[in-house]
């Protein structure tokens, strides 16, 4: 599975970390930076790694900011993206199998590398659950042509 790993500044020492820990777990990891904590603009990196889902370049992709909210919303402008912030198991859990989502953001702010190595391994074991979700996230998709 290749992944796709964003962060600004405020995410960049736990995305170094995560990077280092899933490719050292098989999984082909694309980096679009940032590589520093200098301050930089959250958009840039979460449209370069969304894009790569979007166009079918990578599997899913992992954006971290301080809280994980402006990755999503910058991530979500991108067509074709379900990018979703959370915290908890269930929460991860349920964007994957309720809703597809193919982008996970993390705030750094909040998780320490372990767990946000426990969420993402629930990010990317998950499955959709298809039927009735199937529905509304094909409803999802419609919205972005309008």
């Amino acid at each position: 599975m290749k992944i796709a790993l964003a962060a600004d500044h405020a995410g960049f020492a736990l995305k170094e970390k995560l990077c280092a820990s899933l490719a050292a777990a098989g999984y082909e990891i694309a980096d679009f930076g940032t590589d520093s904590a200098e301050s930089c603009d959250y958009p840039d990196f979460a449209g370069r790694a969304a894009r790569e889902v979007a166009q079918g370049r990578a599997d899913r992709a992992i954006l971290v900011c301080s809280t994980g909210i402006g990755m999503a919303m910058a991530a979500n402008k991108v067509a074709g993206v379900r990018a979703a912030p959370a915290q908890s198991d269930d929460e991860v859990r349920f964007t994957r199998e309720h809703n597809d989502a193919n982008v996970l953001t993390l705030g750094a702010k909040y998780l320490d590398e372990n767990r946000a190595l426990q969420l993402i391994r629930i990010f990317l074991d998950t499955e959709f659950a298809g039927g009735r979700h199937a529905r509304r996230v094909a409803k999802i998709a419609q919205l972005e042509r309008h």
